[in-house]
């Protein structure tokens, strides 16, 4: 459930640095969200547990996909809270809510909940960094500072393989869009 909660919150925030909002409406993205984010969070999880649980091997106690993928699932309860963030920006200011840039017409009450949305959901990911570095750094037996930077590989190399899976699926012809 978290790891789809962060999929869904993920889908949102990837909708608003795609401007959605100009050409669609709230709720045909937070649908999008709800149906292509569970799926999509879940399967991540999974990739990035594979390559930090690879990044962790060392001896016969290294840590399984599964030790990992929970500590990815837990330390991103700060990015779940942030769906609940998403859908009440989403319910009170509509499609604004999926805009990089606020309208110049946008009302002021709109435009200070877009901009303290905007800080919760960073605060928040970096609080959810926080804690699954905290647990990498528990579960792989390592100081803090060095389980920051296999956490910042593993980003690196999920990023990429992510990349590399969107190329190739690019190339087979498949078309598809956000939302």
């Amino acid at each position: 459930m978290l790891a789809a909660a962060q999929g869904v919150a993920t889908w949102l925030a990837l909708a608003r640095a795609q401007d959605l909002g100009a050409s669609k409406s709230a709720e045909d993205i937070v649908i999008g969200g709800l149906v292509f984010g569970p799926p999509l969070g879940v399967a991540s999880l999974f990739v990035l547990a594979a390559i930090y649980a690879r990044l962790g091997k060392r001896d016969a106690a290294s840590p399984s996909v599964v030790q990992m993928f929970h500590v990815l699932a837990y330390g991103g309860v700060p990015l779940a809270v942030s769906l609940g963030i998403w859908l009440l920006t989403a319910l009170v200011v509509g499609a604004q809510a999926f805009v990089s840039v606020p309208r110049p017409d946008t009302e002021a009450f709109a435009a200070f909940l877009l901009e303290a949305q905007i800080i919760a959901q960073a605060l928040l990911f970096f609080w959810s960094v926080l804690l699954q570095a905290m647990g990498l750094s528990e579960l792989q037996g390592l100081r803090m500072g060095r389980a920051f930077w296999i956490w910042l590989l593993g980003q690196f190399l999920g990023a990429l393989a992510m990349t590399l899976v969107a190329v190739l699926l690019l190339a087979s012809g498949l078309k598809f869009t956000a939302a």
